[in-house]
């Protein structure tokens, strides 16, 4: 017993050491380390293990390219209710150009992709005085809690441990955060994505040696230990795909008798088709979005709209509320906060259903709520002036005075 437990002290001091040399460290629900995770199926899971399954690498890139691709803006509430956009410094920086190197669509994607697998996506805040100048992404951070309940924030930059305070970094939290840090999925999925993993290891096996099966040669004598290591290395031969084909010739009353696999068992078909959706469970991403669809479904109609629409209401709209919010919290000045807030478009998220732009355009047109103009704004078309900038309603029923009115 006091052996096995040096020798697991040991195992968690090499661990610490290499840390210490540039891993990232798991740090409660937060990021976790590159050497990942060890599942109980036997691949290790981290974040860039699991980004080689097609389905999560699908959820993840549909998910941060949609809100990376949504317009946004900083809005003021003026005193009699109404807004104005207004572009200011904040406004630039969080959508055209947060950094020198990336641009609004780029860093919202990186940001989203590392909330939705790390549960926590960290920037540094640069600034010049007290003033923000821009965002830069910290891959490695490691958020760790201070005395007074705040985080720091160490990371590893070329080599070299480096501590940035919390005025200093925008954390944007994932799900769960009820202690202040986002839920890792790939933590929580550990079990699920190993086997995953596992599963796409032993179809690439199967694919690897030709998809065909293992054999047994039959002998009508009994071979010596050399004979038997002389054969096996004569079989090494005729193993793998590129060597599918070759013709074996057997001596001294051999006979070889193949056990056959069906191509489904070989494929793993149905493992790996549960594995689609249940990855797809973990990022809340209806499995339709990233073309796979359910036995018996079809990848059309009006069923698959809903479907999208129902993605697009319960799990694009909580991520994007939780930017929101964060922004707002972090990055808005405190002189600001009772009038300024950013806002992404979600109707943006209807330009891919031109039936339903078309709908949504016409009540808001023929109900007074906004004017032609405002309209042709949505569209990104020219403004007409005149009465296309004015509100109508349209009637069905009138009192029969105004209409005998009008006839006069």
């Amino acid at each position: 017993m006091i052996r096995l437990l040096k020798a697991a002290l040991r195992g968690v001091r090499m661990e610490l050491a290499a840390g210490e040399s540039g891993w990232i460290a798991l740090t409660g629900d937060g990021m976790l380390s590159t050497s990942g995770r060890t599942s109980n199926a036997g691949p290790r899971v981290s974040a860039e293990s699991v980004m080689q399954l097609s389905a999560a690498w699908a959820c993840v890139q549909t998910t941060a390219q949609l809100i990376g691709a949504l317009p946004a803006a900083m809005y003021r509430k003026e005193n009699d209710g109404t807004r104005v956009q207004i572009d200011d410094n904040l406004s630039a920086i969080l959508r055209r150009r947060p950094n020198t190197d990336q641009t609004g669509l780029e860093f919202w994607e990186g940001m989203s992709a590392h909330m939705l697998l790390r549960g926590n996506a960290c920037a540094e805040r640069l600034m010049v005085g007290r003033r923000l100048v821009g965002l830069r992404p910290l891959i490695n951070a490691m958020p760790k809690r201070r005395s007074d309940g705040r985080f720091d924030y160490p990371f590893y930059d070329r080599g070299k441990r480096e501590v940035l305070p919390p005025e200093k970094v925008f954390h944007l939290r994932g799900f769960g955060a009820g202690d202040g840090l986002g839920l890792s999925a790939i933590k929580y999925g550990t079990q699920s994505f190993g086997s995953a993993l596992a599963a796409d290891e032993t179809a690439s096996t199967v694919f690897g040696g030709g998809m065909m099966a293992a054999g047994v040669l039959e002998a009508a004598q009994t071979l010596a230990p050399e004979q038997r290591q002389q054969l096996e290395g004569y079989l090494n031969q005729f193993v793998g795909s590129k060597r599918a084909g070759k013709i074996m010739t057997l001596e001294a009353g051999l006979k070889y008798q193949q056990l056959q696999m069906n191509p489904e068992d070989a494929q793993l078909l149905e493992t790996r088709r549960f594995h689609i959706e249940d990855i797809c469970r973990w990022f809340g991403v209806p499995p339709i979005i990233i073309g796979h669809a359910a036995e018996g479904q079809t990848m059309w109609g009006t069923g698959v709209e809903a479907i999208m629409l129902a993605w697009l209401t319960t799990g694009i709209n909580p991520l994007l509320r939780r930017i929101e919010a964060r922004i707002w919290r972090d990055l808005i000045p405190a002189a600001r906060k009772n009038t300024d807030y950013y806002e992404v478009n979600r109707e943006a998220m209807l330009q891919m259903d031109s039936i339903a732009k078309g709908g949504f355009l016409s009540n808001m047109t023929t109900s007074g709520i906004m004017s032609k103009d405002e309209a042709r704004d949505k569209l990104n078309l020219p403004r007409r002036g005149g009465a296309a900038d004015e509100l109508f309603a349209q009637t069905a029923l009138a009192p029969l005075e105004e209409l005998m009115r009008g006839e006069r």
